[in-house]
């Protein structure tokens, strides 16, 4: 049985060599990702230029590449088979609401889930002086369950964890997904030639305060766990589409 690891962290990140520890006792496991991080690179596949893989040891490469480019090339080139499972993270920081859209570790669970493959996206809701195994090992527990069970087709689930320092995850919610709020504003800098240029970044994003939602299970120190689709259709705008005057 195999499985496939990769993040937008980066092959050397420890989020990631967490989750391969964890994840040996499930099966066979190969790590294919950024040979640097990809951090909010979203779904990006790279076409205008050669992608170069480096092995890093046995079953285990970096591809200077997207978090998409490492899942697709992984299943189509670099594995003897297609792997069971595809598992992302364990990232650095949540990816909750509508930063999922820009994830790079929700994308590489969402590149595999278009193959045909069941996969899921983990994260950790924190930033700095990080202890990723108990997350690894909430992550093993349901890998195990979805190995066994399966996923429902096109759908992946995106898992975000409270940052619990040494104790084990165990309680969990059933969630959907959230809303953001996007309230910073761009840095504007002038560089040493006097040229405008601009950061974007800020303090972290804002949660809409939305029961049942991703952000509010992590608010209440709830791993949240989220079945995503693959499939970006609206169906609710079927019947405001064929009333609209065009």
């Amino acid at each position: 049985m195999h499985i496939l690891l990769s993040n937008d962290d980066g092959i050397h990140a420890e989020g990631l060599a967490c989750l391969e520890h964890a994840m040996v006792s499930l099966g066979e496991v190969w790590v294919v990702a950024p040979a640097r991080a990809r951090n909010a690179i979203g779904r990006a596949l790279t076409l205008h230029r050669p992608l170069r893989v480096s092995q890093i040891a046995d079953q285990k490469f970096s591809i200077d590449g997207t978090p998409s480019d490492c899942v697709n090339i992984a299943i189509k080139s670099l594995m003897p088979e297609r792997p069971c499972l595809v598992v992302s993270g364990i990232n650095r920081g949540a990816n909750l609401a509508d930063d999922i859209a820009y994830s790079g570790t929700a994308a590489a669970a969402f590149e595999a889930a278009i193959l045909g493959i069941p996969a899921i996206a983990v994260s950790l809701a924190c930033r700095a002086e990080c202890n990723f195994s108990p997350a690894a090992a909430f992550a093993a527990r349901i890998a195990s369950a979805v190995l066994a069970g399966g996923l429902p087709r096109d759908t992946f689930l995106n898992i975000n964890i409270p940052h619990t320092h040494d104790s084990n995850c165990s309680a969990y919610r059933i969630t959907f997904q959230g809303r953001s709020i996007y309230d910073s504003i761009p840095d504007k800098r002038v560089d040493p030639r006097g040229d405008i240029y601009y950061w974007i970044g800020g303090d972290g994003t804002r949660y809409e305060d939305i029961p049942g939602s991703d952000a509010d299970a992590v608010l209440h120190n709830c791993i949240s766990i989220t079945p995503v689709t693959t499939n970006l259709t609206q169906p609710a705008a079927f019947n405001f589409l064929r009333n609209l005057i065009i």
